[in-house]
């Protein structure tokens, strides 16, 4: 079974890629609709979109049009890891990931201004990233598992100064809450409270178990 990941996010290639997947990058073009107003809700409602988005664009095709043989993208040695079913199907990851402050949900900023609000609202404090995550595959019928990871973190505090300077590396613009904890930002993070790698955009270490625990899994060889 080829894997196929429906987000453009360098993060995530780079999270799949250092655990040893083998994965196509497709992304989701589709526009995301949103009707839930619980964070964990969102994530899981648009990480599902994406997946069964791109899921559906590749049953169009025949499977020898689908795409080219999966590669680890960065070339590296890689582990192997395959999946058992369907070894002429996909399984679809689709991923979104948001911050949220008390109770308020802060997505990607617009403008250099919204940024600096974000942060202002972030400094000193602490908040909750979510990731959802979706499956979507065929395994005697089309079957899709959707869950979420939440890590909370907390910042020190941030002086407009250092607000401002940290916007100028245009860092915080491509991003959920406008800061990546993996970039000139970490400075400012004063402790996380679970999944680093959620924050950065997947909880790869909960991709691996729920892989397993639906059975998908197999060791190279086995």
């Amino acid at each position: 079974m080829q894997i196929v990941l429906a987000s453009q996010s360098p993060r995530r290639r780079e999270l799949l890629d250092r655990a040893g997947f083998l994965f196509e990058v497709i992304p989701s073009d589709k526009d995301e609709i949103i009707t839930k107003t619980i964070p964990s809700e969102v994530v899981c409602e648009l990480s599902y979109q994406k997946a069964m988005d791109v899921y559906e664009r590749l049953a169009k095709k025949r499977p020898s049009d689908k795409f080219d043989k999966a590669k680890n993208q960065s070339g590296m040695d890689t582990f192997d890891r395959s999946l058992k079913i369907g070894k002429e199907d996909y399984l679809v990851i689709g991923a979104d990931t948001v911050v949220a402050f008390e109770g308020e949900i802060l997505g990607k900023p617009k403008f250099e201004s919204e940024a600096y609000d974000m942060l202002k609202k972030l400094s000193g404090k602490s908040h909750e990233v979510y990731t959802g995550v979706t499956f979507v595959y065929n395994e005697d019928g089309l079957k899709s598992h959707t869950f979420f990871e939440c890590t909370n973190v907390t910042f020190y505090p941030m002086t407009d100064k250092e607000i401002n300077d940290y916007i100028k590396t245009g860092d915080p613009m491509d991003k959920a809450g406008a800061y990546g904890i993996q970039g000139p930002c970490g400075i400012y993070i004063e402790k996380i409270d679970g999944d680093y790698n959620n924050v950065v955009g997947l909880p790869i270490a909960r991709v691996y178990q729920e892989l397993k625990k639906l059975g998908l899994y197999e060791e190279s060889g086995k």
